[in-house]
């Protein structure tokens, strides 16, 4: 049976583009599938803690960990894992790197040879926000240390992310920015459609 697990990262639980937007594929992927298991987890609400000195001794030394446990369930229970990710400084927020630090284990690693893992299989979906645009041919395509992070970390999984991202979410609130605005209309109305149409796939 079909399960996903959605996770949310922004900072902000009014007026954000990610949350908007990652709800909008979490609906039409429910709608599409009304007998499927649903899972939430918010990272903002309700952070993981980082991982520090005393979890990885614990990790070590082979011994209990209820917390990374319980996450690798969820990820391991779900055929689809959907991030809301904000870009925050260039990168990703902190609640998803301590989130990504619980889960990278040599347990979900892929073979290097053969790419073939336990989470083969699993369909990752990244919906960003992000303040300015840094497609590729703009002046900050270089300083986008978000997707190729993210590509690279789940790719030792073995898993390939769907990216859709809305752009230049700040061009009403920016001055600098308001130039801008029909581009992030479209852009926002585009990762609207896009995640429709990656849902009912």
């Amino acid at each position: 049976m079909s399960h996903l697990l959605h996770i949310d990262t922004s900072l902000r639980f009014e007026g954000s583009v990610s949350r908007e937007v990652g709800a909008a594929f979490a609906q039409a992927w429910r709608s599409a599938r009304p007998d499927g298991h649903y899972t939430y987890r918010d990272l903002a609400a309700d952070p993981v803690p980082h991982v520090d000195p005393a979890a990885l001794a614990t990790r070590e030394a082979d011994g209990d960990r209820p917390l990374e446990r319980r996450l690798i369930a969820e990820v391991k229970a779900a055929d689809t894992v959907l991030l809301g990710v904000p870009m925050y400084n260039y990168g990703l927020p902190s609640s998803l790197k301590a989130w990504l630090d619980w889960i990278l284990v040599p347990e979900l690693f892929a073979d290097q040879e053969t790419g073939e893992g336990v989470l083969t299989g699993t369909r990752v979906v990244v919906v960003t926000a992000r303040g300015g645009s840094y497609a590729p041919g703009t002046p900050r395509h270089p300083f986008d240390f978000q997707e190729p992070y993210l590509r690279a970390v789940f790719g030792m999984l073995g898993l390939h992310p769907e990216f859709v991202h809305a752009e230049l979410t700040l061009a009403d609130v920016l001055p600098h920015l308001a130039q801008f605005r029909e581009l992030a209309a479209a852009s926002r109305e585009g990762a609207h459609r896009v995640v429709r149409e990656l849902a009912a796939a």
